[in-house]
């Protein structure tokens, strides 16, 4: 009995070791597998979208579809299987996206030509971050997170001007044009002004009089105007995080600041330095 378990135990271990891990031959040779099951499973879907290939190959399209959903069906129960913590590992990030990715086959038994099933399926594209490692780079990503929200009441403020100068304008042209132009309502002058000051301009709404093409014309010009405005916000809550993580990178030894995010070393002590992922979480 106890052989039985250790035998198990040694089995989850191997397997924990392949599917989590990349330091063994068949750990990479499994993340390799698995991207490119990804990728072509993504290359099925888009593939299976378009009307003549779908008439000729979708007999083929949908065995393959079955063929990778059972695929990733296997694998995620293996990493069920294998996991330290199943309960975590399920409600984790990958856990959630390993389940959904292979849900909508087979929601799509139950209803038939459901369109929000192909959504679903895309979702397999983010497992790739698992498997390239994508992780690593999180401290950038939480970097460019924390000035976003840093930047969040100024952004609001800016966003909430310029919904009042869209609305002042939809009533102006709501006023100057009328229904016989198309500016029916307000909500559909609201509508022309947005696609307007973001330099869209459909076309499917214009102005005729005079004065409502000159009032367009500001209404444009207003648009280069403030399109840079939250840019400009963004990146100088960027810089002044920048300037902070360099300031949290204190040599221990000799009390430089200053270093590089992936600074290793102190470059004037040569003392290591603490992790930039670490220094951030606390």
């Amino acid at each position: 009995m106890n052989q039985q378990i250790s035998e198990e135990s040694a089995l989850k271990q191997q397997l924990r070791r392949i599917i989590f891990g990349t330091d063994t031959p068949l750990g990479k040779a499994f993340d390799i597998g698995l991207m490119i099951s990804i990728v072509l499973s993504i290359l099925l879907i888009c593939l299976d979208t378009i009307d003549s290939l779908h008439t000729d190959y979708g007999q083929y399209f949908l065995i393959g579809e079955w063929f990778f959903t059972l695929l990733f069906t296997i694998e995620y129960l293996l990493r069920l299987y294998c996991s330290q913590n199943r309960l975590q590992y399920a409600r984790s990030f990958f856990g959630v996206v390993d389940l959904l990715s292979i849900l909508p086959s087979y929601l799509a038994l139950i209803f038939p030509g459901a369109n929000f099933a192909l959504a679903l399926r895309v979702l397999r594209l983010f497992r790739v971050f698992r498997v390239l490692k994508l992780l690593r780079f999180l401290a950038d990503g939480n970097l460019l997170l924390r000035a976003m929200m840093q930047s969040s009441r100024k952004v609001f403020v800016f966003f909430f001007s310029v919904s009042l100068i869209i609305l002042v304008l939809s009533v102006i042209m709501y006023v100057v044009e009328g229904p016989n132009n198309g500016f029916s309502s307000i909500p559909k002058s609201i509508y022309w002004t947005i696609v307007t000051i973001t330099t869209v301009g459909y076309g499917d709404i214009t102005p005729q009089t005079p004065l409502g093409q000159g009032i367009a014309a500001i209404t444009m010009l207003i648009g280069y105007s403030i399109i840079a405005i939250p840019t400009g916000i963004l990146t100088a809550e960027i810089s002044h995080e920048i300037v902070r993580v360099r300031d949290l990178r204190k040599c221990s030894n000799c009390g430089k600041k200053g270093h590089d995010n992936d600074a290793q070393f102190c470059n004037h002590c040569g003392s290591e330095l603490e992790s930039l992922s670490s220094l951030v979480e606390s």
